[in-house]
């Protein structure tokens, strides 16, 4: 199932340690320096060392999006700065933990299975080429993101944290989609290279965060030997691999409180002609909000000037700014 609890101790964003020691090159030894690995991501890092880059720069992408993602909400993912030293809030069974936990998993196997493609892996080169025949006046041919060999040794790695996510990686899969490259005589196109590519993170990160409000608060029920997820709260429907599932239940977030990992949203800015969720009245949590003015200087009244340039001037304007009491 979906499950994407963190637990202390195993964390997502392991690889950002990794970051000051990597340019030195393949000293195996730099693996043992970062403490934050579990023994399995331990042996991992020594036998694919080439791949840390890679898992470094999806961490840094997760710490990106997930900031991005959450700007205008009450929980804006700010916590995840203080990555690898996270709070209550990402080290126990929360929707927010669920979703770091997935965008994390969907960005180690995106990066890698990208570095295949690019060549900067020794160990695997381009995707396989698909099963289905090509669609007519196409062909297959490029070279495609390795999405199995991302799918593989990123779940390995995430799943020695324990925070791998069948949810995301099903995303990932169903994500891919087929780019194609016009042949002809001036550009006529009558044959196309086609192969298999993957968007961008941040579409990724963005059905996450849909699967992320509809997530489902389950338990652990009792199946023989086995635990299974059952929903907590009434929903008749079962679990499924596409759903994010959270054990406990958050805080609103709009007081700090460090025993439940909430900063709370005074001084956050929002915005007073909103409904949605950076309005004054949500963000704010009825607590009301200030008004400021401040003056701007921007660029005006710009012409093109032969050749070959652009002239402005600088004009002020006064911005009211709002921010929650």
């Amino acid at each position: 199932m979906g499950t994407l609890c963190a637990h202390r101790g195993h964390n997502p964003l392991t690889g950002v340690c990794f970051g000051p020691c990597l340019p030195g090159g393949r000293d195996t030894n730099l693996c043992q320096h970062c403490r934050l690995l579990v023994p399995e991501q331990l042996q991992l890092c020594r036998r694919h060392l080439e791949v840390m880059p890679s898992i470094v720069r999806a961490a840094r992408r997760t710490q990106q999006l997930c900031q991005q993602s959450f700007a205008d909400m009450r929980w804006n993912c700010s916590s995840i700065q203080r990555a690898p030293s996270f709070g209550p809030d990402l080290l126990t069974g929360t929707r927010e933990a669920a979703f770091v936990h997935a965008l994390a998993a969907a960005a180690v196997a995106q990066g890698i299975a990208r570095s295949c493609a690019s060549g900067e892996l020794p160990r695997c080169s381009c995707g396989p080429g698909p099963a289905e025949p090509p669609a007519p006046g196409s062909r297959w041919g490029g070279c495609g993101d390795n999405l199995s060999h991302g799918l593989q040794l990123g779940a390995a790695f995430t799943d020695g944290s324990r925070a791998n996510s069948p949810v995301s990686l099903q995303v990932l899969s169903d994500s891919l989609d087929t780019r194609c490259k016009c042949h002809g005589v001036s550009g006529s196109c009558s044959v196309k290279t086609c192969w298999k590519g993957l968007p961008d993170l941040g579409e990724i990160a963005s059905d996450l965060k849909s699967r992320y409000l509809a997530a489902l608060k389950v338990t652990h029920r009792l199946m023989g030997p086995r635990k299974q997820l059952i929903t907590k709260e009434g929903d008749a429907r079962p679990v499924t691999e596409m759903d994010l599932v959270y054990l406990i239940s958050s805080p609103d977030y709009c007081t700090p409180n460090p025993q439940l990992g909430s900063l709370g949203t005074q001084d956050r800015p929002c915005n007073r002609s909103s409904v949605g969720s950076d309005s004054c009245d949500l963000l704010c949590c009825g607590r009301g909000y200030n008004t400021y003015t401040e003056e701007v200087q921007e660029r005006c009244h710009c012409r093109y000037r032969w050749c070959c340039s652009v002239v402005c001037r600088r004009c002020r304007r006064s911005l009211e700014r709002h921010v929650c009491k």
